[in-house]
């Protein structure tokens, strides 16, 4: 075994949480939203009202279908269709990917889909329900 070998394993072992935080990542060629939405903060204020509603529209009532079947309970991407899906849908919790998308980008994402994956456009949500989506899905990272 080389010294950075050894020192590789010490350190993850000491640390794991650190040698593994990037590997959540999930790589996606996605285009990027017009500036003008991609620069966009979420203008809902995270209350427990709006990140309840967002919540109820991940787990029941968005359509044609509702988050959780794809993106699962806790966001990890794991939800009843992902065994079926290539590339598998964003793992929500992965604070080392969340941290890198805009609000402004989940926003056009879940409007218009995401060519090349399973994520479909939801343009019969308002504007207001898009948004308490991305503060509800906020809540996996956190």
């Amino acid at each position: 075994m080389t010294a950075v070998s050894i020192i590789s394993f010490l350190f993850f072992f000491q640390y794991p949480t650190l040698a593994l935080a990037d590997d959540c990542i999930q790589k996606r060629n996605t285009p990027q939203a017009p500036d003008n939405i991609f620069k966009q903060a979420n203008p809902l204020k995270a209350t427990p009202e709006n990140i309840s509603a967002g919540e109820i529209l991940y787990t029941k009532r968005a359509k044609p279908m509702a988050c959780v079947h794809c993106h699962g309970v806790k966001g990890k991407g794991d939800g009843k269709m992902a065994k079926a899906m290539t590339p598998k849908p964003r793992d929500f919790s992965c604070q080392a990917m969340m941290k890198n998308i805009s609000d402004g980008q989940l926003f056009w994402i879940i409007r218009n889909g995401s060519k090349g994956t399973g994520m479909m456009g939801f343009k019969s949500l308002k504007d207001e329900q898009i948004w308490q989506v991305v503060s509800y899905v906020r809540k996996f990272s956190n």
